[in-house]
Order: structure tokens, then sequence, then C-alpha cells
């Protein structure tokens, strides 16, 4: 599915699928709740845009409310959904190594929402196949684990429970997930949805599946495992090209992917991919006057989004984006190697662009000069670097020459 296309390929195709959607300026259609964007501020005929596809669908503002993998979705839109059905194609096809046609999803807010989607789903799935009480589910993820996971505990009331990592390392502390399973079990906890990490946002760091999957086994607990790739989903698997971190793992059944951090989409491109026959679990009956009902948390949604990660990816292709990711392999090993010269100590999964530094090497003032955000804003521990397509060596040198100075003082 995921070919790299010539910008006039990818141009055509994006105004071949505007074509095929609703065309608001006709007049024609006087049903729907939406139009293009005000067009007093917004030209539609500004020469430049039949040049630009992506700020002309902004202004042609197509709705991708629903899952359009699912079936049905509103006809108005079609052309831009299918560029969306793409995406999700390759997502979980090509990059996540799914079976074809395997898997249900949609363009999401964010990893946000994509968790939460998740998390919504299997609470429900556990309440309607086993009956379950929501004081019996409970949610399972590390303490390096994105902010996401205890909102969706306090959305959804169901519990949440946080698995100590090891200090160095950041691995799941397997002693402690078997002592919490435990005690979680005696109290009359019995379905767990377990969300692993594929690179932390703090600490770039990776959980085992296995771990997980290997203690609740021998608990004969009832358990789904969804993987949090919000930042790592488009950078571990070309990075770390043997992991089964990804669909062809038998316990993984859910994924979330942001578009717009490593692939530098607009904000509000995450990225929600799960298994053939479990998006029926968040159907809305209510929704009546959608054609398909709708499954997704936020609902209405801009199909500008999806086109633009179309587009990015299309643009690249997958040998294009596996080097794209070797650039910045390479330039986070030139810094770790200055760092370990230095003697500085970090943290660094050997597969990920984020460096995690001690708190102790180096001066809140430095951290503050060059941007380094902290594990906290009121008593740091640690302070990242994450090598983005911006940080290249020419900017990294400068904070290497005043670390060198403070180690000196």
């Amino acid at each position: 599915m995921w070919k790299k296309l010539s910008k006039e390929a990818i141009r055509k195709r994006i105004f071949d699928s505007l074509n095929s959607n609703i065309d608001f300026y006709e007049g024609k259609i006087l049903g729907v709740p939406a139009s293009h964007l005000d067009g007093q501020v917004f030209y539609k005929d500004a020469s430049f845009l039949k040049d630009k596809p992506f700020l002309y669908t902004l202004v042609n503002n197509p709705n991708h409310i629903g899952c359009h993998t699912l079936g049905d979705s509103e006809a108005f839109f079609e052309g831009t959904q299918e560029l969306e059905r793409e995406v999700i194609s390759i997502c979980s096809e090509d990059i996540f190594k799914g079976k074809k046609h395997g898997y249900d999803g949609y363009v999401a807010s964010g990893g946000t929402e994509a968790n939460i989607q998740a998390i919504w789903i299997y609470r429900n799935y556990f309440k309607k196949e086993f009956k379950a009480k929501l004081s019996e589910i409970t949610i399972l993820c590390t303490r390096d684990n994105h902010y996401s996971m205890d909102k969706a505990s306090n959305l959804l009331n169901i519990g949440i429970q946080h698995i100590h990592t090891n200090h160095n390392d950041r691995s799941l502390d397997q002693d402690d997930l078997d002592k919490h399973i435990s005690r979680l079990m005696a109290e009359g906890k019995k379905y767990f949805i377990v969300v692993a990490n594929m690179m932390t946002t703090m600490f770039g760091s990776v959980d085992d599946v296995d771990q997980y999957a290997s203690i609740l086994k021998k608990h004969q607990a009832i358990y789904k495992i969804h993987i949090d790739g919000a930042y790592g989903g488009f950078f571990y698997p070309f990075s770390n090209q043997k992991t089964n971190m990804n669909f062809s793992h038998p316990e993984i059944t859910s994924v979330t992917l942001d578009a717009h951090k490593m692939v530098q989409a607009p904000y509000g491109t995450g990225i929600f991919m799960i298994e053939k026959g479990m998006m029926q679990y968040t159907f809305t009956e209510e929704a009546q006057y959608v054609k398909g009902l709708d499954a997704t948390l936020i609902g209405s949604r801009s199909g500008a989004n999806a086109v633009a990660v179309w587009m990015i990816l299309m643009t690249y292709g997958p040998h294009g984006w596996y080097e794209k990711i070797q650039l910045l392999l390479i330039r986070t090993n030139w810094l770790c190697d200055q760092l370990s010269t230095l003697g500085i100590a970090f943290y660094r999964n050997p597969y990920s662009n984020i460096v995690t530094i001690h708190g102790n090497q180096l001066s809140a003032g430095l951290a503050e000069k060059y941007g380094l955000v902290p594990d906290s804003h009121g008593t740091p521990s640690w302070y990242k670097v994450v090598v983005m397509e911006h940080v290249n060596v020419d900017n990294l040198e400068p904070f290497i020459e005043d670390l060198k100075q403070e180690k000196q003082l």
C-alpha cells in the first residue's frame, strides 16, 4: 500500500478526492449543518491554492465524522475519507505488520484521545461480554506512562495502577507488577486494560509486552493490551526493525500513534487503530442522523488533517522515511558519544532519539537556556533532549560546549 508518489501525483490525487466530496459552493446541499470556511476570510479562488492541496482542503472543510473503515459513512465526503482509510491501512499493515483489511481506525485529535478511545472500547467490551462492573476493571501502566491514562481513569470511572520502573534502565519492575496483580485480584479486580509504552514521552523507553502478559497469565487474569505509540509509533518500527511490538504479536490488539510529533503534521492528528470487531463497543446508537453511526470519541473532525498525514507519508514512502529516522539516530548517537566523553550520566534507549540527562549533571539555568524539558517543573530529577528534525549537530555543539564549561567549574 505504501509507495512514494511524486508531488504532482499527490496534488492530483487530493484534488480528485475533493472533487468526489460535496461542493458547498454549488449551493445544492441543504441538509448538512456544515459549510466551507467563511468566504469573507478564506478566499477559495486565490490563485496559489491550485498548487497547495492541503490549504485547499482546509478551505473546503471536509468533515470526517465517524470511523470510515467500518463500512457506511457520510457520502458527502467520500473522496477524502478514502485517503484516511489509506492512512489507516498504511499504519496498521505496512508499519505495524497487521493482516490485510484486519483493522479499524481513524485520525483522532491526538494521542490522548486515541488512548482514551482504546480504554473506552475495552471497558465496554468487558462490561458487555463479561458483565463486568466498573469496580472490577483496572488500567495497568508504568509510572512513566503518559497522563492520558489517568485522564481515562477519571473520565471512564475505572481504577488505574501504576507499576514501578527500574531507575536506571526504565524497565518494568516485574516483582512490583506481580505484587499489584495479586493484591488487585484479591480486592475483586478481574479485568485489566494494559497500556504498554512504545517510547515514553520523557525517556523514550519501551515496555516489554511479554512481561505484562506472563504475569497476567500466571494469575489467570482477563486482559487486553494496547500500545501507546503516540511518540514512538512512527520512529521505533524503523529504528528497531526486529521488534515484534506490532500487530504480528498475538497479545497486541490496538495502537495509538501521533502524526503531529515525528511526522510533523499539523496538531490534531493522532491515529487510533484496533482489530476488526472491537469498534462496535463504542457505537453511539443515539447518533441516528450520522450515516454509519459514530464509534469515535471526538465525533466531527477535520478531514484536512487526514489529508496532511497522507501527503507526508506519500511524499517520503517507506524507504525515504527509514532514511529520515536513520539520520535522527546518527545525530542522537553523536550527542550520546559527547555526553559519555564528558562523563555525563544519562538514559537512552538505543533505538530512541530521546536522551534524558540526570538532573544533577547540569544546572537549571543551562537546561532553561537550551529548552530542555524536566520530568517535573517543581523538582526536576531529569532533563530531556529530543533530537527532532530541527535539532542537528550544529544546534547540539553549543550545548556540549556549555556542559564542558560547567564541568570545569
